[in-house]
């Protein structure tokens, strides 16, 4: 396949969603392709090329994961210990979980965390360390193994555990154990590192349908194990080549054993309905598409958004990072479902909601939330709409600026008794998730979007006709 067929598909994608900035990369029959298309910024454009840096949200997580496996390796971690023997300082809202939470917890997403704080500790080298110290603070959603509930703090705590153990920061240790050995010469936490290469921004759609910088290029160093890391196409697909490997860099480097390696994109648990796949590894989420397992990971950051799937028995990598919200999501999984089609014949489609039905609707309508965002299921008598932001209050005391949230979009139940849904328009179009029913009445008490569990605060028949929501 030529590079020009990918470039072509590139371009049209990111001019049908109106996307400034788009950088592809696939490795296939042991070669390298590249699409790079659109500017850095409306605002000062300069040309995407393959090694402009985007923020990769939370594909960091597979960097964080990957070092700690390092320290596994090496025997100075072990994923089914407990936290407290690196973290002996450790307090959670409940020291039941605090005296059983593992590691393998926190890296498979299960330690019963709720999804952030949002905090920010400051740009010291003890800035993971104060992070920690508020996470008695933070919701425990279910004990520790219970269920995976996806957790930004989780993979700060992770973080922390690797400063403990290394005696040096979270970013010196992931450069050390995994960046500097892997020759990922493009890749960066540091914004004062970022700045004096070419960067994307991201951006953000107005009301008037224009788009706007997103003045938050990055978060605070606390979410740096979990959401900000900047890197380049080349370098990612550099790190896929890696984790498709044996262990070993290009250049005969050995920095992980084979067999830990690929445990790392072996199930720990499964997932229920959800878009993000059917199990979680260690840092990456599974899926099967037709027999054929598929090893990925995404992530989002304010106006920006990256992509990134493996499919091991092919050595098939494609990396897809875009800069502007909400349609940086269908972008690259337009990308995506393009490349796993084309390179391998697997066509990865969403399944079709059942028509409305008023009991069903009425069963499910209500306020739903986290510590941090609000969901909100309504009906106007014909269809579900869902939305889903950041609780006015945090909005308010942020001194930053926060993504915006996203518009109202349709939602459709799955056939079947598994009450699980998918989105069917909008940013968050192909966003599959479920409904949690309480065990002795049977009523529904959460919703799961995106893999972090809303809880209900409220019932009820609220009825939002569609004109309001224009």
């Amino acid at each position: 396949m030529s590079g020009d067929v990918l470039s072509d598909f590139v371009e049209a994608t990111a001019a049908e969603l109106g996307i400034p900035g788009v950088a592809v990369g696939v490795w296939s029959n042991g070669r390298e392709i590249y699409a790079c298309h659109g500017v850095t910024s409306v605002e000062n454009p300069l040309p995407i090329d393959q090694d402009t840096l985007f923020v990769l949200g939370s594909i960091t997580k597979t960097y964080t994961a990957t070092a700690l496996m390092c320290l596994v390796a090496s025997g100075q971690v072990e994923l089914e210990a407990p936290v407290r023997r690196y973290i002996p300082e450790l307090k959670l809202a409940d020291e039941g979980a605090t005296a059983t939470i593992t590691v393998l917890h926190l890296l498979n997403h299960t330690s019963g965390l709720g999804w952030d704080l949002l905090v920010d500790t400051g740009e010291g080298d003890d800035a993971l360390a104060q992070f920690v110290a508020k996470l008695a603070n933070l919701e425990l959603i279910a004990p520790p193994g219970a269920r995976a509930s996806y957790s930004q703090a989780g993979y700060s705590l992770a973080g922390r555990i690797l400063e403990k153990v290394t005696g040096t920061t979270y970013e010196r240790a992931v450069a050390s154990l995994v960046l500097e050995p892997l020759a990922l010469s493009h890749t960066f936490f540091a914004p004062g590192d970022v700045m004096t290469r070419r960067f994307a921004v991201g951006h953000n759609l107005g009301d008037d349908g224009t788009l706007s910088i997103a003045r938050l290029w990055k978060g605070p160093r606390c979410r740096n194990p979990g959401a900000d890391i900047a890197s380049s196409v080349a370098d990612q697909l550099r790190w896929s080549r890696f984790h498709l490997g044996d262990g070993c860099s290009e250049s005969g480097v050995r920095v992980l054993p084979t067999e830990l390696l690929h445990q790392m994109r072996e199930p720990t648990v499964e997932l229920r309905g959800s878009t993000l796949g059917d199990a979680l590894g260690i840092g990456w989420f599974l899926r099967d598409i037709d027999g054929i397992r598929i090893v990925g990971h995404g992530g989002s950051a304010n106006g920006q958004f990256a992509e990134l799937l493996t499919v091991p028995e092919q050595d098939l990598a494609v990396v897809a990072l875009s800069n502007a919200s909400p349609n940086g999501i269908p972008c690259n999984q337009a990308v995506v479902r393009w490349a796993l089609q084309t390179y391998v014949g697997v066509i990865d489609s969403d399944p079709e909601p059942i028509p409305y039905e008023e009991t069903r609707a009425h069963e499910i309508l209500g306020t739903y939330e986290t510590d941090v965002m609000t969901l909100l299921i309504t009906s106007d008598g014909t269809e579900l709409r869902l939305e889903v932001g950041i609780k006015p209050a945090i909005r308010a005391a942020s001194e930053t600026e926060m993504p915006p949230d996203y518009a109202p979009a349709a939602i459709g139940l799955l056939p079947g008794d598994t009450d699980e849904y998918i989105l069917t328009e909008g940013g968050m179009k192909g966003q599959r998730g479920f409904f949690t029913r309480d065990e002795k009445t049977g009523a529904i008490v959460g919703i799961d979007l995106a893999g972090r569990l809303f809880s209900r605060v409220t019932r009820g028949h609220r009825v939002r006709r569609r004109s309001q929501d224009r």
